[in-house]
């Protein structure tokens, strides 16, 4: 397979950086020498400067042999001519593209980008998904993760054990169904910043963080034995009304009107743009977040979260930081740069977003095997929860889990079969088109693969 990033960004270094290790060949295109540069150094990539929507250049990058183009400068419009640029003379049959500017993603344009129009395959709007993500949060107030899967019958949750109500410390995990822990798996383990799909002798420590997969309809009796009992927020405040703080206020009025919303904004002409958008449903109030007396003024005293989602990284974590001092319970915090991520916890923060691992997961759902119908980057470093229909002729399907020979690192989480949600144990069997939602480690991603699909699969492998 031969793919083409167009852009050299976080985004785009990372996502060639998880092709390159599993064997794509990939070539990565920035107008910024520097870039390109260090894309060519640092990763088996090929690194190349240009403009990427220009034809000369996407043929230099063999646009003529590539499968896919995946297109995430900073423009939305050189993104989008690239795709076109690609489809019309180059024949390259995916297109992806990230496109951010809310005027291009109104329902009412969707026909844009039909095969006859802009020919993009797939559209990702990085501040929608990251409203998504916050919303997803909220409802479950007490994780710091949540991703449903399965058209929602299955909940993947990220929760911290650190009161001493988690009945998960302690305990083995082959012990988890004896002890109360019933119709849920462990599906990673993050301590000490390292990640690993746990063992059933492992054993949960407390100042663990857990990912869970559970049955949609059992999360709150979850949550509860997971010793977190937070109430749904009713006073928000949310810091930065850019495109995400804009979206997110307004799914927030729209869905729960009941909420008392605050919008913090810098900028003068920005927050009087919001206010004339959100149309009352929030007061808006123009200032600096990093300043107590805005804080107090929005009420951060009471509110029982506060989202910062300014583009600032440092405005994000500093704003949380001064607003859960002055008594807010919760922080919510938009995060781009992961070298940030250590310290995070140690600064109060419940639970952070970053709108890079977001689109990563959204592009990687479209290069992995055809069998994968979702996909979500657990932590850059680690590992994905993937959701694959379960093929005729695979190992999965020749006996129970415990004969399937999984690999070290791959842990079936949740079998949706005609509807219904099994959570497996290790003499589960899986039945051909079974919906199969499994923690990978990146380490164990090929054979996962192998493993899911079908005898053609295996054979190539």
């Amino acid at each position: 397979m031969r793919v083409i990033v167009c852009g050299a960004g976080q985004v785009g270094t990372t996502i060639a950086r998880h092709l390159a290790t599993e064997g794509i060949h990939v070539t990565v295109v920035d107008i910024s020498p520097e870039h390109a540069r260090r894309a060519d150094e640092s990763y088996d990539v090929r690194g190349m400067i240009g403009h990427a929507s220009h034809p000369e250049v996407l043929e230099r990058a063999g646009a003529r042999d590539a499968d896919m183009l995946i297109a995430v400068t900073r423009s939305d419009e050189v993104n989008m001519v690239a795709c076109q640029v690609a489809y019309s003379l180059f024949n390259v049959s995916r297109r992806i593209a990230r496109v951010r500017h809310h005027g291009y993603l109104a329902p009412i344009w969707r026909g844009l980008y039909a095969s006859d129009q802009l020919p993009i395959d797939v559209i990702i709007s990085p501040e929608v998904e990251v409203a998504n993500g916050i919303v997803r949060r909220l409802r479950t107030p007490g994780a710091f993760d949540t991703v449903a899967l399965a058209n929602g019958r299955v909940q993947l949750l990220g929760v911290h054990c650190n009161t001493g109500g988690c009945s998960l410390v302690g305990r083995k995990m082959r012990e988890l169904a004896s002890s109360g822990g019933s119709g849920i798996v462990i599906g990673a383990i993050v301590r000490n910043g390292q990640a690993f799909v746990p063992r059933g002798e492992d054993r949960v420590q407390r100042g663990d963080d857990v990912y869970v997969i559970t049955e949609t309809a059992h999360v709150d009796r979850v949550m509860t034995f997971l010793g977190h009992e937070e109430q749904i927020a009713r006073r928000i405040v949310i810091v930065g009304g850019g495109n995400v703080g804009l979206n997110l206020a307004s799914r927030i009025a729209r869905n729960a009107p009941y909420v008392s919303l605050k919008v913090v904004e810098h900028s003068r002409e920005r927050a009087e743009f919001i206010s004339r958008e959100l149309r009352g449903a929030a007061v808006v109030i123009q200032g600096d977040a990093l300043d107590k007396d805005v804080l107090l003024e929005a009420n951060v005293q009471s509110a029982e979260t506060i989202i910062a989602v300014t583009n600032d990284d440092e405005t994000n974590i500093f704003a949380s930081v001064l607003a859960k001092r002055e008594g807010c319970s919760r922080a919510i915090t938009l995060v781009n740069k992961t070298s940030y991520e250590h310290v995070l916890p140690a600064l109060g923060i419940d639970a952070v977003v970053s709108p890079s691992a977001i689109t990563i997961s959204t592009i990687l759902r479209h290069v992995r095997h055809r069998s994968i119908s979702a996909l979500y980057t657990l932590r850059e470093d680690f590992g994905e929860v993937i959701q694959a229909t379960a093929q005729e002729g695979s190992r999965l399907v020749r006996g129970t889990l415990r004969d399937a020979g999984l690999p070290d690192g791959m842990l079936v989480g949740a079998i949706v079969r005609n509807g219904e949600v099994i959570i497996p144990t290790s003499s589960t069997s899986v039945h051909p088109g079974d919906n199969v939602i499994a923690v990978v480690a990146y380490r164990a991603l090929r054979k996962a693969e192998a493993i899911l699909a079908g005898q053609s699969r295996e054979a190539t492998g």
